[in-house]
């Protein structure tokens, strides 16, 4: 364990003595994988592919805030919507307009979920994701969360559906219209997943707001739980077709995951836990104090050692010995 803190420390002041040169390699990092992802998913627009142009996005997001990155991902989901057909474009634009109102009015600091949600879908572990909102976050993080669902599960339907919703061969405009509206909304599986992890990210913080020994690992263990139940329970009653094994796997390894970041995060001693007692003139007060564990990074000191000083000092001591005789 002493070791594990040692690995922390040294990768805190690392960080923190390079802050400036990391962030911005990360925002260029997260900006490569999140368009390329997109471009990967759809491509329905040549010109987007292109990596040229996902290099030179990724770098103009590398120095602004996460914002602007969701405002590009944005553009890129629209237009290569657009290529595929108006109406896709049309829902899409509705579903965006409707993102950006609930997100900026109730966690417009939440960056990061929105943006890693659909990532982690895509990578087949998105139960990381309401553990991790409730466990560091607020419940209102969970308003970006289900942002994120949503927009995963719009990008799946288009393209699961593309070769349909290019094709002219339709009515009219508005039948297609109603068809994407109809296969994004009324799509159970979607619906199950934004109550399952917004009811985690809930159960998660509130567990971990309490004054209980190890409250965060509970919590990310009840989290985890509840998540695989409320996503099993609705399986079985509206017939989703959840895959069992996979979301119990994936709910596992999303558990490992979140404990691994809280160890970075911080870690608590419970073990020297000390209650206090104190009083004013108007409340007396009880307070559990809980010290975070950590270790000092033992600091090197380097210690030059020439030989012309060496041999100087035995010069002096040679002649000294002279004079005395």
């Amino acid at each position: 364990m002493t070791n594990l803190l040692l690995y922390k420390e040294y990768i805190k002041r690392f960080f923190t003595k390079y802050e400036d040169y990391i962030m911005p390699l990360l925002k260029l990092v997260l900006g490569l994988i999140l368009f390329s992802a997109i471009n990967d998913r759809l491509g329905f627009m040549e010109q987007l592919n292109d990596s040229k142009v996902v290099l030179v996005a990724s770098l103009f997001c590398s120095f602004l805030p996460l914002g602007m990155m969701a405002f590009l991902g944005g553009v890129f989901l629209m237009l290569h919507a657009y290529a595929l057909s108006i109406e896709c474009m049309a829902v899409l634009l509705l579903i965006l307009i409707f993102v950006c109102v609930v997100y900026f009015r109730f966690s417009p600091k939440a960056n990061l979920v929105l943006l890693l949600t659909p990532l982690l879908f895509a990578w087949k572990i998105p139960y990381v994701m309401p553990v991790a909102a409730g466990l560091f976050g607020t419940p209102v993080t969970a308003v970006a969360l289900a942002c994120g669902v949503l927009i995963y599960y719009m990008l799946s339907y288009m393209s699961g559906n593309a070769t349909v919703l290019g094709t002219a061969e339709v009515d009219s405009m508005l039948q297609r219209f109603k068809e994407v509206t109809n296969g994004v909304f009324g799509n159970r599986e979607m619906l199950i997943v934004i109550v399952a992890f917004c009811a985690t990210v809930i159960l998660v913080y509130g567990i971990r707001r309490l004054s209980i020994d190890y409250a965060r690992a509970i919590a990310v263990l009840v989290g985890t739980l509840s998540n695989i139940v409320i996503l099993l329970i609705g399986d079985l009653m509206y017939d989703a077709q959840f895959s069992i094994g996979s979301v119990i796997f994936g709910s596992v390894l999303s558990a490992l995951i979140v404990l691994v970041i809280q160890f970075f995060h911080f870690t608590l001693d419970y073990a020297r836990t000390e209650k206090v007692q104190f009083e004013d003139d108007e409340y007396y007060y009880y307070v559990k104090a809980v010290p975070k564990m950590s270790v000092s990074a033992p600091e090197k000191t380097v210690k030059k050692i020439t030989t012309r000083r060496t041999n100087q000092s035995a010069r002096h001591g040679h002649t000294k010995g002279k004079v005395k005789k």
